[in-house]
C-alpha cells in the first residue's frame, strides 16, 4: 500500500498533570471517508487541533500524504472545527476571498468551485447574516475546500442541523469524495450518520484510540452483523435488487415500512451505492441491530454522551 493520506503516531496533549491525549495513533487511507468518534472528553477536538497544528503535542508525529513538516501540509489539508464563524457583514464570496487572503493559497477560480461542490454559488453575494445554519454549514466546508486539499478535516460537520440539513452535507461529502477524490476525517456524535457515511472509523477513549477499521471488520471481531432498515420508493425494485448484492440479504420488515437487511462483507455506505446504481432510490437508511452503536459501546468506558 502507499503512502497514508493520515498517520498519526504517539500523539500527546498535555494540561497540567492531565492527558486530553495519551499517545494515540491512527492511520486514514487514501479515499477513505474516516468516521472519528468517542465520548464527551475523550480528546477528539484536542487530537484534531493537534492534528491541524492549531495547538502544541507534546509529543507524537503527525504525517500527511508522508509529509512531516507542519507547513507543507497545510498546502494538501482543509479543515473545518467546530462551528464555522463568519463576518456577517460580510457576503459568503466575500468571507472565502478573505480565507484565500489568510491562507495564502487559492484565487477566485477557486472560490468558484467551491461555492458549486456546496450549491452556494445562487447566494455567494448574500450577506451571511441571512444564512441559514445549513447554509452556514455549507460555506465552512466551501472555507475548508478552497485551494483544492487532498484531505478534508471535518469537527461536527452536521452539528446543529435538523433532517434535512444533516442529509444534505452527508449527500455532499460522498459527491464530493467520489467527483473530486477527496480523503475526509470526520469527527461525528451521531453514531448511525457515521455508520450509513463512512467506510473506516476509529473509536478513542480517554485520549487512545480503542477500535479502528471497517464497521464490519469491528463487527465481526465481536460476533456482531450489521443490520439496516432501508426506506425505499420501490419496494418491488428493492427486493429484486438485493437478490443481486453480494452480501446483503434481506431478513423482513421494520417501522414504517422499512425493509431490514443484513450485511456480511459490506457496510451500510456500499449498500446504498449499489442499490443506486441498480435505480433504486432510497429515502432513508437506519442502523438496527449489530450497528456500530454496539461496537461503540464495548470500545467505550464511559456509557455519557459520544460527543467531545
Amino acid at each position: 500500500m502507499g503512502t497514508h493520506a493520515l498517520e498519526v503516531k504517539g500523539l500527546v496533549r498535555r494540561y497540567g498533570a492531565r492527558a486530553a491525549v495519551g499517545g494515540l495513533d491512527l492511520v486514514v487511507e487514501e479515499g477513505d471517508l474516516y468516521g472519528f468518534l468517542g465520548p464527551n472528553g475523550a480528546g477528539k477536538t484536542t487530537a484534531i487541533r493537534c492534528i491541524l497544528g492549531l495547538i502544541r503535542r507534546d509529543a507524537g508525529e503527525v504525517q500527511v500524504f508522508g509529509e512531516r513538516d507542519p507547513v507543507a501540509q497545510r498546502a494538501t489539508v482543509g479543515a473545518m472545527v467546530e462551528t464555522p464563524r463568519f463576518y456577517d457583514w460580510m457576503s459568503g464570496r466575500e468571507n472565502l476571498r478573505l480565507a484565500t487572503l489568510y491562507a495564502g493559497r487559492g484565487g477566485e477560480p477557486d472560490i468558484d468551485a467551491a461555492l458549486h461542490a456546496v450549491g452556494l454559488t445562487e447566494r455567494q453575494r448574500d450577506k451571511v447574516r441571512g444564512y441559514s445554519l445549513g447554509m452556514r454549514q455549507r460555506l465552512g466546508i466551501a472555507r475548508a475546500l478552497v485551494g483544492k486539499p487532498r484531505l478534508l478535516v471535518l469537527d461536527e460537520p452536521t452539528n446543529g442541523l435538523d433532517p434535512r440539513g444533516m442529509k444534505e452535507v452527508r449527500d455532499l461529502l460522498r459527491e464530493l469524495c467520489r467527483r473530486e477524490r477527496l480523503t475526509v476525517f470526520l469527527s461525528s456524535h451521531l453514531l448511525s450518520e457515521v455508520q450509513s457515511l463512512c467506510n473506516r472509523v476509529g473509536i478513542i477513549d480517554r485520549g487512545l484510540l480503542t477500535a479502528e477499521g471497517e464497521v464490519n471488520a469491528l463487527l465481526a471481531a465481536r460476533g456482531l452483523k450489521t443490520r439496516v432498515e432501508i426506506g425505499v420508493t420501490d419496494r418491488r425494485a428493492a427486493v429484486e435488487a438485493l437478490g443481486r448484492v453480494p452480501g446483503a440479504t434481506l431478513i423482513g420488515d421494520g417501522e414504517g415500512g422499512r425493509l431490514v437487511v443484513e450485511l456480511d462483507r459490506l457496510d451500510a455506505a456500499g449498500l446504498n451505492r449499489l442499490l443506486v446504481q441498480a435505480g433504486v432510490d432510497l429515502h432513508t437508511l437506519v442502523p438496527g441491530t449489530g450497528s456500530l452503536e454496539d461496537v461503540y459501546l464495548q470500545a467505550t468506558s464511559q456509557e455519557a454522551g459520544v460527543s467531545g
